[in-house]
């Protein structure tokens, strides 16, 4: 329904250029050992991933942001809505990034990667080639 659009890519971690193929060997965040292990390129459009040497240090800045927003609608929800006490909703926020560090891993560089990418039908990609 979304294919087309960045958001599809990004929350899929499908290839930013054909929305065909997972980026990632192993779709589950949560096996550690293979959480950065990406195709070298995509085997639908033949997209290159990493453009270059340390390409997906940029994804930090963006890990940086998304943690700040995750604490921040933690602490809203935890102090604001559910009323817990200070230290308590700031404990709770500790636990939510633990909880969703892999995640924000894997987000963080889909986001980072589709700052370069954009989608292209298939009529336009076999038009290039």
């Amino acid at each position: 329904m979304l294919k087309g659009f960045k958001i599809y890519s990004i929350i899929t971690g499908n290839c930013p250029v054909c929305h065909e193929e997972s980026m990632y060997k192993e779709n589950n965040p949560y096996k550690l050992k293979h959480i950065h292990d990406m195709h070298e390129r995509c085997s639908n459009c033949g997209t290159k991933y990493q453009i270059e040497p340390s390409f997906f240090y940029g994804a930090m800045y963006v890990s940086y942001g998304l943690g700040v927003a995750i604490a921040v609608a933690t602490f809203i929800i935890t102090y604001f809505f559910i009323g817990l006490e200070v230290f308590t909703s700031f404990m709770s926020i500790i636990g939510v990034l633990i909880l969703l560090m892999p995640v924000m891993m894997r987000l963080s560089r889909n986001i980072w990667i589709n700052l370069f990418f954009s989608y292209k039908p298939k009529s336009e990609r076999e038009s290039v080639e």
